[in-house]
């Protein structure tokens, strides 16, 4: 039988990477919200009074439908500098998905550095592994150099506009500055007054991994050839950095009046990379042109969907997260490195598998924003790699990926019974699958979820072996750096296996596939080893209890994110406690993603006060990695995935839609008594508006973008009223638990609320526990 990933074969991965390093326009992510899923309700022969034209009986008034409102609210949740940032994880920061900027004062400190660095731009010699050969490589920096000492600044980072404006005084006069980053263009406009003048000077830096400062290059390791600079008959100076491994870099820039204009080329294999950033700066003409695009694309971006809660600190933090990611990351594009976009001093100049991966992905789901999935992208165009980087052996049916690689996911993995960690791809596929859940795109679970997993869990499946007692049991695997011999049966693993097999049976039914392994899958749910379990809860594996420090939470990814030992099942509450609880006692080893992960159980189990002082830790200047001043984050170096996930604990405190079921405010702390969420995204492709009001839910609106089944946990109580957009009583039934299923046709929205109709106001919830701004205010 023809297995379905060779039905479905990608094409060559050489053939997509020279079309996306040569700069082509890629579609996004099929599925992704659209504009025509933020319309009204499409009626038309519905039979309903809308599709008649008669007055619809209930509506929301969105008071944040103009964009003058959305202008107000984020300006109060804008970064603001009135001291010169000295740290990357001080300043503000820019990017577009590809080319990313952070401005800080440089080592000399009468410049100020602007960062120019690409999520495209890495070595391409893989038989020096990903730290080395495949590693991200730093492209350069701009300096601006005034005239007089610099003595004060006065900046923004407008989040609507995602611009960066403001002043810098010195000794010599004004200068007065906006900065942004669009289409691959960095546009900065700097304006003199006074007796100041400004200076630019670009600094390239050398093509070697950010590695080279703390350890010794691989044995047979070349360096990079230097780079070599001209100037094109426009005055366009071009920096060319060309490749041991093949291709090269191209970085161009020039001054236009008071605008200095650069952009970044990567190609490989071939040497198109200086016509990519000189066709760049082409189309990017002006700072004022570049401008109008680029607020453009924001505009559309943020009303998306809207979050307000009460805490002025957390909310401004949440929305520099959107903002975050957007810079970071867009559908068809590169899956995002450990530091985004923004390459700084690391000794993880690559992608992390294990963990960052995830983490970084969570947000956009809930936020309504999947255009924005790179991780999608990425495995959809890198099957093939996914294949090779098995042992040849398995090639014939499995897949799988190293715990770091390169964007194209070129690391090898290694066998179970080695002690490898082998899971990695299926936790990753998690992900993807929840952005087919979250959009019910068909085409992304057939042609990217079923095929890439049915290979990650085949691998599994050619080393499970039936003990004495007869159960299957896996040999030794990693479970992601908890510090011990590797275990056999590893919780890990064990979780992802039983994720895996349950989603590509459900799956096939969806698909109408009769696959040839559908009994196997079946036998493995039935006869798999149960998760090793004592007296503190969980353990790491079989014989290896969680005894030391771990930072990350491997071990319990059946409880979270995958949900399948869940706080439904009254009869595993107690271990879930149990569990949580010694993993958050052990916390020497603990990190920012410890707390997050923590906070976002919690709200699993309903404890919101508990989910916010898990997820204060990370804010705690006093912990060992707190967050930064400018929401970004720092270990042994950056990381960009632990902010991420900070926002996903909220959204997990806010609405949470595993299981089939909709749970609305599920762990929200008792000291927000208001909370509004507008257009919040879940899985089976909903779009949920809730109102929170002194500590009781107002109301409930819910959108069904593709027909599928509703089960609500609204948590009203009450006679309930529930609402078709026509006016008409929806059929519903209750499943107990403060459940209901509401059936709700595709294009249709439904208003639930009990007592007296409330407002129907969506409007930014009062601030009643004020914090200072992000930045250096």
């Amino acid at each position: 039988m023809t297995s379905q990933s060779e039905k479905h074969s990608p094409l060559p991965r050489r053939h997509l990477l020279g079309t996306a390093l040569a700069g082509a326009t890629v579609a996004a992510l099929p599925g992704t919200a659209g504009a025509e899923e933020h319309a009204p309700p499409a009626a038309a022969g519905d039979g309903s009074a809308a599709a008649e034209g008669g007055r619809r009986p209930w509506k929301l008034r969105d008071t944040m439908r103009a964009e003058d409102a959305w202008a107000r609210f984020l300006r109060g949740q804008d970064l603001l500098w009135t001291r010169l940032p000295t740290r990357w994880y001080e300043g503000p920061f820019l990017g577009d998905g590809l080319l990313g900027s952070m401005i800080y004062q440089d080592a000399d400190a009468g410049r100020i550095r602007f960062t120019v660095q690409h999520g495209r731009v890495q070595d391409h010699r893989p038989e020096f592994g990903s730290g080395w050969g495949t590693a991200r490589l730093p492209v350069g920096h701009l300096t601006l150099e005034p005239a007089g000492t610099i003595t004060a600044v006065d900046w923004r980072l407008s989040l609507w506009n995602a611009e960066l404006t403001g002043t810098i005084t010195t000794t010599a006069g004004t200068l007065t500055l906006a900065a942004l980053i669009h289409d691959e263009v960095l546009a900065v406009r700097v304006r003199a007054h006074g007796g100041e003048r400004a200076t630019w000077t670009f600094h390239p830096e050398e093509a070697i991994s950010p590695r080279s400062l703390s350890e010794a290059p691989p044995a047979g390791y070349t360096p990079n050839p230097p780079w070599t600079t001209r100037t094109t008959a426009d005055g366009t100076e071009v920096v060319l950095q060309p490749l041991t491994g093949g291709g090269r870099t191209a970085t161009a820039h020039r001054r236009e009046g008071d605008d200095l204009l650069l952009s970044v080329g990567h190609s490989f294999p071939s040497d198109t990379a200086e016509a990519a950033a000189l066709g760049n700066l082409r189309r990017g003409t002006s700072y004022t042109a570049l401008r109008r695009r680029h607020t453009r694309w924001w505009h559309a971006f943020y009303p998306k969907s809207f979050v307000s809660f009460p805490d002025q600190r957390l909310q401004s933090f949440h929305w520099i997260q959107l903002y975050k990611v957007a810079s970071a990351s867009r559908a068809g594009g590169p899956v995002m490195a450990t530091s985004g976009p923004w390459l700084e001093p690391t000794p993880w100049p690559a992608v992390w598998w294990n963990l960052n991966v995830q983490l970084e992905y969570w947000l956009i789901h809930g936020s309504n924003h999947l255009e924005l999935d790179s991780l999608a992208t990425t495995v959809r165009q890198n099957q093939e790699q996914l294949v090779a980087n098995v042992p040849a052996a398995y090639r014939a049916d499995s897949a799988g990926v190293g715990r770091s690689s390169d964007m194209f996911a070129t690391r090898s993995v290694g066998r179970p019974g080695t002690g490898a960690e082998t899971g990695d791809l299926t936790w990753a596929l998690h992900n993807v699958w929840l952005s087919y859940r979250h959009s019910m795109d068909e085409s992304l679970l057939r042609d990217t979820v079923f095929p890439v997993l049915r290979r990650a869990i085949s691998y599994y499946l050619h080393f499970l072996t039936p003990g004495s007692d007869g159960r299957l049991h896996l040999p030794s695997t990693l479970s992601p750096e908890y510090p011990v011999v590797p275990p056999q049966d590893t919780t890990y693993d064990l979780a992802l296996i039983r994720w895996g097999c349950q989603t590509l049976i459900d799956s096939a039914e969806l698909l109408g596939i009769d696959d040839e392994l559908i009994p196997r899958w079946q036998e493995v749910l039935a006869r798999l080893t149960p998760y090793p379990v004592d007296v503190n809860g969980f353990m790491i594996g079989a014989d290896t209890p969680y005894a030391q420090s771990h930072r990350h939470y491997s071990h319990l990814l059946m409880v979270y994110p995958l949900y399948l030992v869940t706080w439904d099942q009254p009869e595993n509450r107690e271990l879930i406690s149990r569990s949580v609880a010694h993993w958050q006692a052990l916390n020497s080893a603990h990190r920012g993603y410890s707390y997050t992960g923590a906070a976002s159980m919690y709200a699993m189990t309903g404890d919101g006060d508990t989910a916010l002082t898990c997820l204060r830790k990370f804010f705690d200047p006093t912990t060992r990695y707190p967050c930064r001043p400018n929401t970004h984050y720092t270990e042994a170096g950056p990381v960009i995935e632990t902010p991420l996930s900070a926002s996903q604990s909220l959204h997990d405190m806010f609405c949470q839609s595993w299981g089939g079921v909709i749970r609305i405010f599920p762990g929200v702390p008792s000291a927000w008594a208001d909370v509004t969420l507008h257009d919040f995204r879940t899985q089976g492709a909903f779009l949920v508006t809730a109102v929170r009001t002194a500590g009781a839910t107002r109301f409930i609106r819910i959108r069904s973008l593709a027909g599928e089944p509703l089960k609500l946990r609204h948590g009203l109580t009450g006679s309930l009223t529930v609402l078709l957009d026509d006016g008409t009583p929806a059929r519903t039934h209750d499943l107990g638990d403060g459940t209901l299923a509401i059936d709700l046709p595709k294009g249709r929205e439904v208003l639930v609320h009990s007592g007296a109709r409330p407002d129907l106001v969506v409007a930014p919830a009062a601030v009643v526990e004020p914090g200072p701004a992000w930045g250096l205010p």
